[in-house]
């Protein structure tokens, strides 16, 4: 470009660029009112032409204008030209949005009055583009039709008919035996024994149901309270009970006490635990006799205490029970008074229901007249539309069958030079065939003795390597004998350590026998405790309500 044409391209630029604002306001009603259908990349171009006319235009001259928009498409530039140099536009929004940025003063001073000093002269070039395109003449081009032509294709020989294949005859199968249907002898005898066993599960259950219950609910109870206690206080609490309960419980666990194998690790770990009760004991007797106090009185005030405690805890839960009791009739009753209220709603939502379905009824009756009215319409445009559509069918068909017959011909076409391509690639395996057949003799003779001759280190003929292979596995089938030897030391050894512990185990389980018997015999000397402790005030109160509230729910559910 030129100096001039290189200054102004620039301060087109410069000045879009600086009023961007005021410039989108214009393009882009444009683009919504009268240039719905103008492509969106063509956006700069009228960002240019909208800059040009409103600050440059006593510049350039209407001349130098007219040059530049004649150079463009000339339906784009009319149809814009014709929507910015709208005098009512240019008076009210176009100067109501450019106000928004500037002054109102500046805007119609310098900016709205020259455009429309030059509104009339660019209403001339409107007029000439508009004479423009409608002196425009469209040249088409016509082209000779196609004469189709037939195509000399040969006649295809008839197929010969295939002979029928033989139809194959299946083997007759063996029927299903009966037994697959019945259930096997051994299910009706499990099930009998099943049967017969808890039979006596319930026997058993009614004859030791009243007296074990209540120990074992005490024994829980104390566990539940007292978690961090030792473990053999609990194994004498399970005595203690045992040696209240029925007899029958005592041949059942006689019948359930047979001897388990253990492994070496139940072995180690019964034998630690023995080991560290030992040194308690062994502990706990030099205390004595360096003078500590026997906890025994401890043990026994600490016994009764619990025996309190959980007196206590059982009335507690006696008394929740009873609350959540009366909270459930509470709750019933609430309930009851919950189902008329809904039973009144539902009556006064049927009479509303009722009378909106016969509005329904009504407005959906007009609709189906008023529908039936435009299908009759419809109906009759079809009958114009189905002939139409024929004649289009028609002239598809037409232009089908041409496109087919010329894709025949290409496809002939195509065949035979994939023919001679065949021809050809057979023609050369052939001769790589040939050539492959011919004899290749080589000879060579390896000498074992020798090495590679590669100028290495390390290098070794395949003899001195199968030697020094032979050596390696003597060495190997040593170390394992070796090894295999120290394995069965340790064996025997851990085997005698095993056996020194189950020596031990077997004293220690008969001393806590004896000592369990012991206890038995000393819990059926003593006096049974007394009667059960009155009930607590709290239970009797809760218990009084919950008749109430019983009573008041049967009467309401008589009501309903």
């Amino acid at each position: 470009l030129s100096e001039e044409e290189e200054k102004f391209v620039l301060d087109t630029l410069a000045g879009c660029i600086e009023y961007k604002s005021l410039l989108d306001v214009v393009v882009n009603a444009f683009f919504v009112r009268d240039g719905r259908y103008c492509l969106i990349s063509e956006r700069n171009l009228y960002i240019v032409i909208c800059y040009l006319a409103t600050f440059q235009l006593e510049e350039l001259g209407l001349q130098n204008f007219s040059r530049i928009v004649k150079s463009l498409d000339t339906a784009k530039m009319q149809k814009f030209l014709r929507f910015f140099f709208n005098t009512l536009y240019l008076n009210t929004w176009i100067k109501d949005e450019w106000s928004q940025f500037y002054d109102s003063l500046y805007v119609k001073e310098n900016w709205i009055d020259p455009l429309l000093r030059w509104e009339p002269k660019v209403q001339q070039l409107i007029g000439q583009l508009t004479d423009k395109l409608n002196n425009r003449t469209t040249t088409v081009k016509t082209s000779a039709v196609t004469q189709p032509k037939e195509f000399n294709l040969t006649v295809p020989k008839p197929r010969a008919i295939p002979i029928p294949l033989p139809i194959p005859t299946l083997e007759k199968r063996q029927p299903v035996p009966p037994s697959t249907y019945k259930p096997p002898k051994e299910k009706k005898q499990l099930e009998k024994i099943k049967k017969k066993n808890w039979r006596k599960a319930e026997v058993i259950k009614e004859q030791h149901e009243c007296g074990y219950s209540r120990e074992t609910k005490v024994m829980k109870a104390q566990a539940v309270s007292s978690p961090a206690r030792p473990q053999y206080l609990n194994m004498t609490r399970l005595v203690e009970v045992a040696g209240s309960a029925d007899p029958v419980i005592f041949r059942q666990s006689k019948i359930d006490n047979i001897p388990i194998k253990l492994n070496a690790a139940a072995i180690l770990r019964e034998g630690a635990l023995y080991q560290r009760r030992m040194e308690q004991e062994l502990k706990r007797i030099e205390n004595l006799l360096q003078g500590a106090g026997d906890p025994s009185e401890f043990l026994e005030w600490q016994k009764q205490m619990r025996g309190k405690d959980l007196e206590e805890q059982l009335a507690e839960i006696e008394c929740r029970r009873l609350q959540g009791k009366l909270s459930h009739e509470e709750a019933v009753l609430a309930h009851q008074n919950v189902i008329q209220e809904n039973k009144k709603k539902a009556d006064l939502m049927r009479e509303e229901k009722a009378e909106l379905m016969h509005q329904y009824a009504e407005k959906r009756l007009q609709e189906q007249k008023e529908v039936r009215e435009l299908v009759e319409q419809v109906m009759e445009g079809h009958k114009n539309a189905k002939q139409a559509k024929i004649k289009l069918q028609k002239y598809k068909q037409q232009i089908v069958q041409e496109v087919c017959e010329e894709n025949r011909e290409l496809l002939r076409q195509a065949l035979e030079e994939e023919e001679e391509k065949l021809r050809k690639r057979y023609e050369l395996i052939q001769q790589i065939r040939a050539l492959e057949s011919l004899p290749n003799l080589r000879h060579k003779f390896v000498d074992l003795t020798e090495t590679g001759g590669h100028g290495l280190i390390c290098e070794m003929s395949i003899v001195e390597l199968r030697e020094r292979l032979a050596l390696l596995r003597e060495a190997q089938k040593a170390a394992e004998e070796e090894k295999r030897d120290q394995i069965i030391h340790e064996k025997q050894a851990k085997e005698q350590l095993l056996l020194d512990k189950l020596d031990q185990i077997s004293l220690f389980r008969a001393e806590l026998g004896r000592a369990a018997a012991l206890k038995r015999e000393e819990k059926k000397l003593k006096p049974r405790s007394g009667e059960r402790p009155m009930k607590d005030e709290r239970i009797l109160n809760l218990e009084k309500k919950i008749i109430e509230k019983t009573t008041e729910r049967k009467k309401q559910a008589g009501v309903l």
